[in-house]
């Protein structure tokens, strides 16, 4: 299976780098990863200072397996004891086949502690700091007020099947957080659009090129599809926002 070899492959060329702990979320953790469409959403717990000779080690080892099957798909944050508490705090990433500096946000910490894969080491529970529930549900209206909400408005990203999927899905999902406290996967989250207003034309659209094999979109549905998800996301996100920010 392409993804277990490519996971036994990074893994053993992390091991020079003493990883205390490697930790999966998203969907390979959450139980609705489909392989060759999902990203692979780790995070490695090393045990020292990320200084530069430890990021040339990451780079090399990403590089080193770029021609593996969904290699592109691999994406790692670095963390070590000492950067663990802050969720604000930008830590060395490898994601989209480059080296980046962000966030691991309280909505992936609160994954890792409820259904985090542990894939060699040590457990979250043991090592991250819990989130509260104040805290990720302040996070997830400031991603949807300061991220989604600006984007709305920016017409070439919604021709993207990646923007129209994310869109929906994270503010269904961010729904069900403020509304029961709690993290639901994309399946999950496709089932919740319908009842909160999306066109049903998108949410068939999603749903088809996640767990179907579609035939690719001509251009006037890509237009419309387009058209459809601004329309629909501008209000529910300012709806969301003015109920729980």
């Amino acid at each position: 299976m392409p993804t277990a070899s490519l996971l036994d492959r990074f893994l053993d060329g992390l091991t020079p780098l003493r990883p205390r702990a490697v930790w999966a979320h998203g969907s390979l953790a959450g139980g609705d990863y489909q392989e060759g469409r999902s990203d692979l959403d780790l995070i490695a717990l090393l045990p020292g200072p990320v200084g530069l000779g430890t990021v040339r080690r990451v780079v090399a080892l990403h590089r080193s397996l770029r021609a593996l099957p969904l290699a592109a798909k691999l994406h790692c944050s670095y963390l070590t004891p000492a950067t663990l508490d802050d969720p604000d705090r930008s830590h060395l990433t490898w994601a989209h086949r480059r080296v980046l500096r962000r966030p691991v946000t309280p909505v992936t910490r609160r994954e890792l502690h409820d259904f985090g894969r542990v894939l060699h080491g040590e457990s979250p529970a043991g090592l991250l700091p819990p989130v509260p529930q104040g805290q990720l549900s302040a996070y997830v209206v400031r991603d949807q007020r300061d991220f989604w909400r600006p984007a709305v408005g920016k017409a070439r990203l919604w021709r993207q099947d990646a923007w129209v999927d994310l869109g929906l899905l994270t503010l269904a999902r961010a729904t069900v957080t403020l509304r029961d406290g709690r993290l639901v996967s994309k399946r999950e989250a496709l089932g919740e659009l319908p009842a909160l207003g999306a066109p049903v034309e998108v949410v068939k659209d999603i749903t088809r090129r996640r767990y179907a094999d579609p035939a690719p979109a001509d251009g006037a549905w890509v237009a419309r599809r387009a058209e459809l998800t601004r329309a629909y996301l501008g209000p529910a996100i300012d709806k969301l926002v003015a109920t729980h920010g």
